[in-house]
């Protein structure tokens, strides 16, 4: 199979079934906020910006990285530029192998034009610096969509249960390393939905990162995505059979922090995305310590519509967040990592 028809498939399958985790959830259920009936705050002046790597954003919210490389995709793109330019949000583009190997599939990862001004993210999977890859194409993703940095994604359990998979990862810190020291612009670290633990994360710093999106499970299964798309009733029973694998969002995300802050390595982002879908996840997760919250399946089935069902979607999120800071008594992001503004199920209700 192409890496096109791949790309289609994993578009299809997010929109027309069910892969999201059935049991296992982000952990973001067992916290809240301390409600503050008298907020002394006006809601106008609550101040969700925040700036990553020397850039302005309205909200932290970041449209995740998911799709390029067919015609549905380079529509699917522009839409969710065009949207994140309208509400000043950041965006990651899809996985741009297709884009390094194929030039004709180069327009559909594109989005400038539309969004000249929004926090970009190029995107490659880093098991490709075993396979050939090295700084040199991890520039040209970059310089194929004038991106601000570079995302380099993590997968090996969805590398693990696909026809084909690229299973050799042995030695691949060290190529990650390599390239975080040759780029010009900061390198991100991700998983895709199934969590960062302990030991990755400060594998990761030791190699120089500039950020890690630790993609915690309870969101989409991409082992389930993979399970759709199987060629082979075994590979089908295979990726069926981690249908409920990962670190819930919300664990992930404070390993990730602890380490980060442990190691004394303030100046490293950590970003928190699967299973994000309302604007009290995205203010829980800043509490927990992310810089920058991702979505994805929610701004897919939008983008799937309209630039304008994705305007929509961003500006209910942000109103959202916003209440929820006015009413947990934050008048700015930082303000909701205070002691006691965010509590555990057990310390609420004692």
């Amino acid at each position: 199979m192409s890496s096109r028809e791949r790309k289609a498939d994993h578009i299809r399958i997010n929109l027309e079934e069910d892969v999201q985790f059935q049991g296992l959830t982000t952990g973001l259920e067992g916290y809240h906020f301390v409600h503050q009936a008298l907020p002394e705050l006006d809601l106008e002046t609550v101040d969700t910006r925040v700036t990553v790597f020397g850039r302005e954003l309205a909200a932290p919210i970041l449209v995740s990285s998911m799709t390029g490389g067919t015609p549905e995709a380079g529509a699917i793109n522009r839409r969710l530029a065009e949207a994140a330019q309208a509400r000043g949000l950041a965006m990651g583009i899809g996985s741009q192998r297709v884009g390094v190997e194929d030039p004709e599939t180069v327009a559909t990862f594109q989005v400038r034009e539309v969004a000249p001004d929004i926090l970009l993210f190029a995107n490659l999977g880093a098991v490709q610096l075993n396979y050939g890859y090295g700084p040199d194409q991890c520039r040209q993703a970059v310089e194929m969509v004038q991106a601000d940095a570079l995302i380099l994604h993590l997968n090996p359990l969805q590398e693990a249960v696909q026809a084909g998979g690229d299973t050799n990862w042995h030695g691949l810190l060290a190529r990650i390393e390599a390239v975080c020291r040759a780029l010009s612009v900061p390198v991100v670290v991700k998983e895709v939905g199934w969590g960062i633990s302990r030991q990755v994360a400060r594998m990761l710093i030791e190699a120089g990162v500039a950020g890690i999106d630790v993609a915690g499970a309870g969101g989409t299964s991409w082992s389930q995505v993979e399970m759709h798309r199987a060629p082979t009733e075994r590979l089908r029973r295979l990726a069926g059979a981690f249908m409920e694998w990962g670190i819930p969002t919300a664990t992930t995300l404070r390993w990730v922090c602890q380490v980060r802050n442990e190691m004394g390595a303030l100046g490293v982002e950590v970003f928190a995305s699967g299973g994000i879908r309302t604007g009290q996840d995205v203010a829980k997760a800043v509490a927990l310590g992310a810089s920058l919250v991702g979505l994805a399946s929610p701004f897919l089935k939008a983008a799937a519509q309209s630039t304008q069902a994705v305007v929509e979607e961003m500006a209910i999120l942000e109103d959202e967040l916003r209440v929820a800071m006015w009413c947990a008594g934050a008048s700015c992001l930082e303000a909701l990592r205070r002691p006691g503004v965010l509590l555990t199920k057990r310390e609420l209700y004692g």
